[in-house]
């Protein structure tokens, strides 16, 4: 007996159509957006280097594009990075080339930076990629959601993360503890995770416009909290993996009319990959350009002059108690 297979494409729903339509307005920009999230392909696997990298590796490595930093490799498909020794004992994180994206904008910032804080850090990839790039003299790792701070002690302990805190406290909390006191904030706001399709996972309900405006209202409630840790002169970091403009540009349009001391920052490595979607200086990698899942960034300046205020850890283990 000869069996005949054929592959089902699975049937785009109305709401992500709509949201292919908002967009993009040429037909073949739309089909292919779909077409990521409804026929994921796999995307190279992205390590980023804690320790020296070794003179041999046991696993092929692909030509970096021209911004990827050097302490990120790129490797060959079907590369299973995360089952090595190497990353037992933690010379590497693995993660998704769309995170290396969103947190290049540090790239571009050139000041020593005593504290840099993650204001919803688990599972740590952005805050160990902060901590390779700035050096800073103390990271601050924060994650409300207490169960998930065991992944990220366990991440930054492997990765030999040294000197680093890690807090579970509301922005809310932060805003009032902390304030002026990091010279740089990054913020990967929890959003509707509508990228987790471009990796062949679930994500239900994220297209649904009651889930957006959810998730639109509590990043804007932690963007306010989280600009007022910033100090002056400071840097503030939003980027989020989701695709909806509600949760991106305009959060950032909402954000620059309630806090106008803070400015753009323009980032010229990521000057190709700059949204369509605003005359604000902010970037998206789409999934169909087969580098990552998918991701939104932008970073802030606060422009107001001043010293930043002295931060007393003994704080956090007040608040513990």
């Amino acid at each position: 007996m000869i069996f005949c297979f054929q592959t089902i494409m699975k049937k785009p729903s109305n709401l992500l159509l709509k949201l292919s339509r908002r967009l993009f307005d040429n037909p073949s920009e739309q089909q292919e957006f779909v077409e990521a999230l409804t026929e994921p392909k796999p995307f190279y696997p992205c390590i980023l280097w804690c320790q020296e990298k070794p003179s041999t590796l046991p696993f092929t490595v692909e030509s970096p594009i021209p911004w990827q930093p050097s302490f990120v490799d790129r490797l060959s498909l079907g590369e299973k990075p995360g089952q090595t020794s190497l990353h037992e004992n933690g010379y590497y994180y693995c993660l998704d080339f769309s995170s290396v994206f969103a947190v290049s904008t540090l790239l571009t910032l050139q000041l020593s930076a005593n504290v840099v804080f993650d204001m919803c850090a688990a599972p740590g990839g952005k805050s160990i990629f902060a901590w390779r790039a700035l050096q800073p003299k103390l990271l601050i790792c924060n994650e409300v959601i207490a169960k998930r701070t065991g992944m990220l002690f366990s991440n930054l302990k492997r990765c030999h993360i040294i000197p680093h805190i890690v807090t579970s406290l509301d922005s809310s909390v932060l805003a009032k503890l902390i304030p002026h006191t990091s010279q740089v904030m990054i913020v990967d706001a929890p959003c509707t995770g509508q990228s987790l399709l471009a990796k062949g996972g679930k994500s239900p309900g994220c297209f649904h416009p009651s889930a957006i405006n959810k998730s639109a209202n509590r990043q804007k409630r932690i963007i306010a909290n989280s600009a007022k840790v910033v100090a002056p002169q400071g840097y503030l970091a939003y980027m989020t993996c989701t695709y909806s403009t509600e949760e991106n540009e305009q959060i950032c349009e909402w954000f620059l009319s309630r806090f106008p001391q803070f400015q753009p920052v323009a980032i010229p490595h990521l000057s190709a990959y700059q949204s369509h979607l605003t005359n604000i200086p902010c970037y998206r990698m789409w999934p169909q350009a087969g580098l990552g899942a998918g991701a939104f960034t932008i970073l802030f300046k606060n422009t107001i002059e001043g010293q930043a205020n002295q931060l007393d850890t003994d704080i956090f283990k007040q608040e513990k108690k």
